[in-house]
């Protein structure tokens, strides 16, 4: 197993990076609030979980272990795979996932996108007690613990290559008559809307 990568960034997307070890360029699969951490030419180092399929390898990477460990219990969920686990962690934190697992908050899951009513009562029956207690008061979905998400967005749109001054009109030309915070879940849509602005501008 890969448990982690260390190397500098070659490229960040939507859903993924691709970081050089050793000379090789690795395709990690990450999450929005990950992946906005991430600078093309900085050095970066993932806590990662390679899922392995007949057909595929696909490596996933964390900023924190916390997350891959989480990310990993999810997985033993029946009808949970490596997609949906990684959706999850990037609508809610791992705190935000126990604790809404041990408060059996139907609502707060079924916000992942292909999570429905008797998805979330599947996973929280299964991972009762299996995912710990929450650590402290970061109990709730990512938007309640993470700061605004158009400054996920435009750090993101930095790293694909974009200055900030361009990255910001962008993020505000989506989101121009929206008032509030941009929330988690919110920020991958945020982010294609900035990317289709900034190619008819570039264009």
């Amino acid at each position: 197993m890969i448990a982690s990568v260390h190397g500098t960034v070659l490229a960040v997307r939507l859903d993924a990076a691709v970081v050089e070890v050793g000379g090789v360029g690795l395709l990690v699969q990450a999450t929005p609030a990950t992946l906005a951490s991430l600078r093309v030419g900085a050095t970066a180092r993932l806590h990662t979980s390679l899922v392995v399929r007949e057909d595929a390898l696909t490596l996933f990477g964390f900023a924190e272990a916390d997350e891959r460990e989480v990310f990993e219990v999810l997985q033993t969920v029946t009808g949970v795979g490596p997609r949906l686990a990684l959706a999850m962690l990037a609508v809610h934190t791992p705190d935000g996932l126990r604790a809404a697992v041990a408060g059996e908050d139907l609502t707060a899951l079924q916000r992942v996108p292909g999570i429905g009513r008797k998805g979330a009562q599947r996973i929280v029956l299964e991972l009762a007690d299996r995912l710990g207690a929450p650590s402290g008061p970061a109990a709730a979905a990512r938007p309640a613990a993470a700061p605004d998400g158009r400054e996920q967005v435009v750090e993101a749109l930095v790293g694909l290559g974009w200055n900030a001054r361009a990255a910001g009109d962008a993020v505000e030309t989506v989101l121009e008559g929206t008032e509030g915070p941009v929330a988690a879940d919110e920020v991958a849509g945020v982010l294609r809307g900035a990317l289709r602005v900034l190619g008819g501008q570039r264009g």
